[in-house]
């Protein structure tokens, strides 16, 4: 490609509305264009990085899995009839835009953010017999998500681009079998993506699919939004949603008992106010928070101050289906106080209270009085409040905590999402009655996976990993194109370099403006090309060749150019 006949040239300032290192510099190199927040056009470079990402993932996938494309709208129905029209929380629809258009159609659709209800009743109408089994479909498309947040450029869309697989399996265990040769076909993907060594497969939950663990696989970034915790000695990661926690202990094992007492402390915003207001330390604070369950049945939870509930981990143990904080008015009810001064002291026998481990072990700590403004200190195990039978983990993790079945020290890191796997069990073959006939001709439910990769994410990935001050760097054989052309002299020798090296097979994009040398050189910087190879009255018969990550150049010949820049098998 010549650079005069990409009509998309770079640009020197961008919006201010872009904050991450991706958006901002695919934004400025004319790889990405955004249209409004979360939605980005991929102009001819960024395209051709985001096509051979997709060509990587096509290749892996069609080993294991037959490619189709589902559509992007789909009826109302099939998600009512999981029951998911109104639990996903970044479901998005369209309709007829104009009075025009609804007078020709009135008909909403919902525009998929994942593809389980399309893909579960087309497989059920191809697939009837146990001789059907296993089945593993997949496809890349465009998704749609009412994202809340859309500032860290492709890290997170509104429109993007997907590979959504789905298996269907006679048996739990085949699908196990399935599910973990995914794994493998997965890091495959992302060693081949130049990120092997920075992406991990993290435990993570399984949502409303499954009681058993999802599979994350995270590129450690600084930009990324997740949390992970590492434990090292038994190479194994955990989103911090998941992260099993003990939280240290405190040095007060000497303190002696002190009475009893309440205090009146009005307004306190926050256990570092409150603490200070009681001249107390942080982690001799209690937050008791109430829930209600499906069934309205009240819940107390207790942790230690500086910690907040894990909700996904107290509805495992508490066995509820669903939880939410208790109303204003149910608060009052319970302890008969406003919102904000709840403790497990004196509560109702009606009333469940867990405890999570961080509370035990300390001596005179606080606790909400269970009355408007008051606070009790002082509050010790067996003397004012019983201890507990157990104690829990349904605190969210946070740096400095040890993993419980070493007592280490989890390593905590930055990190984004690229891909997930989900076990789905029985959730949508049942929704739809999916069933087979096994060998003796009786209907059997099947059993299914899914599995994610975020192409048009991973492309912003490789931005934030390797992008260095003066712009993009793209692994080799990722980049739009394989060698930067700059011809100083705008003479016939850049045309002949060109022309052979595209005999080559090799990828170039040659800078034929009239511009400054200067120009060009921060242009090439900036677009991240493997090799700029510039063509002056200075290089003569040779060609000055210059690697993207390195400072040094060198003169080589023509054959010596083609022969350094072969494509990669």
């Amino acid at each position: 490609m010549k650079y005069s006949k990409n009509p998309f040239k770079t640009v020197k300032t961008v919006s201010s509305e872009l904050v991450s290192k991706n958006a901002k510099l695919l934004t400025q190199a004319s790889y990405i264009h955004q249209e409004v927040a979360g939605v980005y056009t991929f102009l001819p470079l960024g395209l051709r990085v985001l096509n051979k990402i997709e060509k990587i993932i096509r290749e892996e996938m069609d080993k294991v899995a037959t490619e189709v494309y589902m559509t992007s709208l789909a009826p109302r129905k099939i998600w009512e009839q999981t029951g998911r029209i109104d639990t996903v929380d970044v479901l998005m629809k369209t309709e007829g835009a104009n009075a025009a258009s609804q007078a020709k159609n009135s008909t909403g659709y919902i525009l998929n953010s994942t593809h389980e209800e399309m893909v579960t009743p087309l497989v059920q109408e191809f697939a009837h017999s146990y001789k059907d089994f296993p089945i593993g479909v997949y496809q890349i498309q465009t998704k749609f998500r009412n994202e809340p947040r859309a500032k860290t450029g492709l890290l997170r869309c509104r429109e993007f681009r997907m590979k959504d697989a789905y298996s269907f399996h006679r048996s739990a265990a085949d699908l196990q079998s399935y599910y973990d040769q995914m794994k493998t076909v997965y890091m495959t993907i992302f060693e081949r993506m130049g990120l092997g060594e920075s992406t991990v497969m993290a435990l993570a939950s399984g949502g409303d699919f499954t009681t058993d663990y999802s599979h994350e696989f995270q590129t450690i970034v600084d930009a990324g939004e997740d949390t992970l915790f590492i434990v090292k000695s038994k190479n194994l990661c955990f989103n911090r949603e998941v992260a099993p926690s003990q939280a240290p202990a405190l040095n007060d094992t000497q303190e002696e008992l002190k009475p009893l007492t309440d205090v009146e402390g009005v307004g306190m915003i926050g256990v570092d106010e409150l603490a200070k207001f009681l001249n107390i330390t942080v982690e001799k604070t209690t937050k008791t928070l109430l829930f209600e369950t499906e069934k309205g049945e009240v819940i107390a939870a207790a942790v230690r101050g500086g910690y907040d509930v894990d909700e996904e981990k107290l509805k495992k143990i508490t066995g509820a289906s669903s939880l939410k904080l208790a109303s204003a008015e149910v608060v009052k009810k319970v302890t008969g106080a406003e919102v904000g001064y709840a403790g497990p002291l004196n509560l109702p026998d009606s009333v469940r209270v867990f405890f999570d481990e961080s509370t035990s072990n300390r001596k005179n700590f606080e606790c909400g009085a269970n009355k408007t403004n008051f606070h009790t200190v002082n509050v010790n195990w067996d003397r004012d409040i019983p201890m507990p039978e157990k104690f829990y983990d349904f605190k969210v993790a946070k740096e400095g905590d040890l993993y419980p079945e070493t007592g280490e020290a989890y390593q905590v890191v930055k990190a984004c999402e690229v891909g997930n796997i989900f076990p789905l069990h029985t959730k949508f073959s049942k929704a739809f009655d999916f069933t087979y006939l096994d060998e003796q001709g009786k209907p059997q439910t099947l059993y299914m996976g899914c599995y994610g990769i975020g192409p048009s994410r991973l492309l912003g990935v490789i931005v934030e990993k390797y992008a260095d001050e003066k712009g993009l760097v793209w692994p080799k054989h990722l980049a739009p194109f394989t060698v930067h052309l700059i011809d100083l002299q705008q003479s016939e020798k850049a045309q002949q370099i060109y022309d052979t090296l595209q005999s080559a097979g090799i990828e170039v994009f040659w800078d034929d403006r009239d511009a400054r040398a200067g120009e060009k050189f921060a242009d090439a910087d900036l677009l991240g090309i493997p090799y700029r190879a510039v063509v002056s009255a200075k290089t003569g018969d040779k060609i000055e060749l210059k690697e993207r990550t390195v400072s040094e150049t060198k003169l080589v010949t023509l054959e010596e150019l083609i022969v350094l820049c072969q494509p990669q098998s």
